[in-house]
């Protein structure tokens, strides 16, 4: 829970993932619009690209032999590196890393202490090591690494499109039921099968980084 809280100190709060551009576009304008995004960027991008790494950077820390032994754990994060497909994407998931490396150094984590000089770091990377630290089972932990991203969604748009806090929870609550099955598939995906691509939310972020006026971090 510590874990998943919006209210971890790594800034996730600064970030919309394309959300603001698209509302800038007109193409979420409602409850009904936000869920159809949130729930293809589950399907589509989350299922096929984050959980698969989740799976692969988890049991590459449980099978780390000593502190320093991070290779493995390295070639996978700079998989997920590759799949940002903007700048803005892969300056938000350095920026959370690199925040959750702090942390979990303050909180007495040795593993995280040599990853904060990494110049390519994303935020799964760290958020696997805390799991693996603190003996959270590893489809629990991405249950909660996807409540949590759903949960900063929700909370962008209702700031942006605006949206009343009960159609955020009416979103929250039509969408809650569909995670356990996504991040099932998503942890069983196969090595060859990673990868996604979802052409308009890149589009919409590399806006994103010269759009006249944002509320959210570019």
């Amino acid at each position: 829970m510590q874990l998943s809280s919006p209210t971890l100190p790594v800034g996730a709060f600064a970030y919309s993932q394309g959300l603001e551009s698209a509302i800038e576009a007109g193409m979420i304008t409602n409850r009904e619009t936000l869920a159809t995004w949130l729930k293809d960027s589950l399907t589509f991008s989350l299922k096929n690209v984050d959980l698969p790494l989740f799976s692969r950077l988890y049991k590459s820390w449980e099978e780390s032999d000593t502190d320093t032994d991070t290779k493995a754990v390295l070639s996978w994060n700079q998989n997920l590196f590759a799949q940002r497909e903007t700048k803005e994407l892969r300056d938000e998931d350095h920026q959370l890393g690199l925040a959750l490396a702090r942390l979990l150094d303050d909180l007495g984590i040795e593993q995280a202490k040599a990853l904060r000089k990494e110049k390519q770091l994303c935020f799964l990377t760290l958020f696997t090591l805390a799991a693996v630290e603190w003996k959270i089972e590893v489809e629990q932990a991405a249950n909660g690494f996807i409540w949590s991203w759903l949960d900063n969604q929700i909370a962008a748009a209702i700031k942006l499109v605006p949206l009343g806090q009960t159609d955020g929870q009416r979103v929250l609550s039509e969408l809650l039921p569909i995670i356990p099955e996504i991040v099932k598939q998503g942890l069983s995906v196969e090595d060859e099968e990673i990868g996604a691509s979802l052409p308009m939310m890149a589009i919409l972020s590399s806006q994103h980084e010269t759009q006249y006026s944002r509320l959210f971090r570019s």
